[in-house]
């Protein structure tokens, strides 16, 4: 990743020639094409990178809003800063962990009645958030930003992500510095990372953003992307997954771009394998929701799994499926899975 954008194109070359049905170096060579490949049933996948940071953005206008109205009303949906700059926070590398790994219940502190002192337990109100995120190529020098018209050098490509969020611990919680052990219990990646050189032939013109931001963010370039997204639940029980959420990254209010130059604006440096989450990825329509917190509108709904199945928040032995792809004329570029099955809190 370090390598820079030059090297990533050369290796990508390789491979698509090495792969490719005219090329005789594989197709010909039994003992070298065995030596190469590994039969998907026997992989064990692993993170794709050591990820030294993990930054989580706020990125999606339809997400802000509904959550905003979920907890303050429609009157003050979006906090004044929001259309000024890309929110993010500081995330937790060391949980971020492989599609396929467990997740286990947190506990923590919750207050679930204003009119009581807080208590401790298990979560309550588990939640997924259906997000994409990137992996940067080479850093910076601390103290030297990176321009917005640079970060596409800086940008190594893009996985699949489930932020888990213990609502409950976080409502507690997130006053006045943010989230903290609401989501530091477990995040999810899919294990193959796609290059942005493989994404450009999806790019999409970027949102109209009003007010227009402060110039160090503003780029004509468009670099937003048609991703289609799913979020599947499968519970125990249950005979087969049910698709909750159907949404596109394309409804992002935030490029990838002002993210990583907002970031650095500061003189903040950022390293090759550093993660940075795009935030819940909501669109306009509430199948296009990203969060439980917003499908079942804060519990006050139910959301409908088939056979008799329904829920609010996730239970124990939910097993949660995000997976994403790009279509194309006659070809699709898929990302994988980004899985994991929710475990018991642990007794304390």
């Amino acid at each position: 990743m370090g390598l820079g954008y030059e090297a990533w194109k050369e290796a990508r070359a390789v491979l698509q020639r090495l792969l490719s049905a005219s090329e005789p170096t594989l197709r010909d060579n039994n003992e070298l094409r065995n030596r190469a490949f590994v039969p998907q049933d026997l992989a064990i996948m692993h993170l794709p990178g050591e990820i030294g940071d993990y930054t989580d953005f706020y990125s999606s206008r339809d997400h802000a809003t509904n959550v905003g109205i979920i907890f303050r009303g429609k009157e003050n949906a979006l906090m004044p800063n929001w259309l000024h700059l890309p929110v993010g926070y500081h995330g937790r590398a060391s949980s971020v962990v492989v599609s396929g790994t467990p997740i286990r219940r947190p506990v923590g502190q919750m207050r679930p009645d204003d009119t009581k002192p807080p208590v401790f337990g298990a979560s309550k109100l588990l939640d997924i958030e259906l997000e994409m995120a990137f992996f940067l190529g080479p850093g910076n020098k601390l103290g030297e930003p990176i321009p917005v018209s640079k970060a596409h050098e800086h940008i190594f490509g893009m996985v699949l992500m489930n932020d888990w969020s213990a609502r409950d611990v976080q409502r507690w919680e997130y006053v006045p510095l943010g989230p903290f052990l609401g989501k530091s219990f477990g995040t999810t990646i899919s294990p193959w990372i796609i290059p942005m050189e493989a994404l450009m032939p999806f790019v999409l013109p970027n949102p109209i953003q009003d007010p227009k931001p402060l110039p160090y963010l503003c780029h004509d370039d468009p670099y937003t992307f048609d991703i289609k997204l799913c979020v599947a639940i499968k519970g125990a029980g249950m005979n087969k997954a049910a698709t909750i959420c159907k949404s596109n990254f394309k409804y992002m209010y935030w490029t990838m771009k002002q993210q990583l130059a907002h970031h650095t604006v500061n003189g903040c440096n950022v390293k090759p394998g550093d993660l940075m989450a795009s935030g819940t990825i909501s669109g306009p329509d509430p199948e296009s929701f990203g969060s439980m917190l917003e499908l079942a509108w804060k519990g006050t709904k139910t959301i409908d799994l088939g056979e008799g199945h329904t829920r609010k928040f996730l239970q124990d032995g939910d097993e949660v499926t995000i997976t994403g792809y790009c279509q194309g004329n006659g070809y699709r570029i898929g990302f994988g899975q980004c899985t994991g099955e929710v475990l018991p809190a642990l007794q304390m």
